[in-house]
């Protein structure tokens, strides 16, 4: 049957940034609905915000076009040209090599869910707020310096 069950699909806030950079999205529980449902030529994940997380640091991928939809309360996209508020039904989209650095945030006082799509393949990560860089070879963070 093609409806996921949520429920049985593990729920996780675990990240790869490193510390003082994780603290920003400790309040982010996201569910990888790709690989539960079999679908392997793209990524999903169904992504709640507590109040204040972030969805990441602000990034731009080299490679890998995204694609937002917020399905539950409010968030704010940061990006380069300044503050958009999401609510429920508003799409996001931000095409692989563009320099947009973006990121949500819930600045709100309940919680806020939306599904992120792209693709699940290697690709170099910029943040232009922080002094780090995604390797998409190695899939390891470096300094930009």
């Amino acid at each position: 049957m093609p409806k996921l069950d949520l429920e049985t699909i593990e729920q996780t806030n675990a990240t790869g940034y490193p510390e003082p950079h994780a603290a920003a999205v400790r309040g982010r529980w996201y569910r990888r609905l790709a690989p539960a449902s079999g679908i392997s030529d793209f990524g999903a994940s169904q992504v709640t915000l507590e109040p204040g997380a972030w969805s990441s640091q602000r990034h731009w991928h080299a490679e890998e076009d995204e694609l937002v939809v917020m399905l539950e309360g409010e968030a704010v996209l940061v990006e380069e040209d300044g503050r958009t508020l999401l609510r429920p039904g508003d799409i996001a989209a931000f095409p692989k090599g563009v320099a947009n650095g973006h990121h949500l945030i819930n600045e709100g006082d309940v919680p806020c869910r939306f599904v992120a799509i792209g693709r699940p393949a290697a690709s170099d990560c910029h943040y232009p707020d922080i002094d780090m860089h995604l390797d998409g070879r190695t899939m390891k963070f470096v300094r930009k310096a």
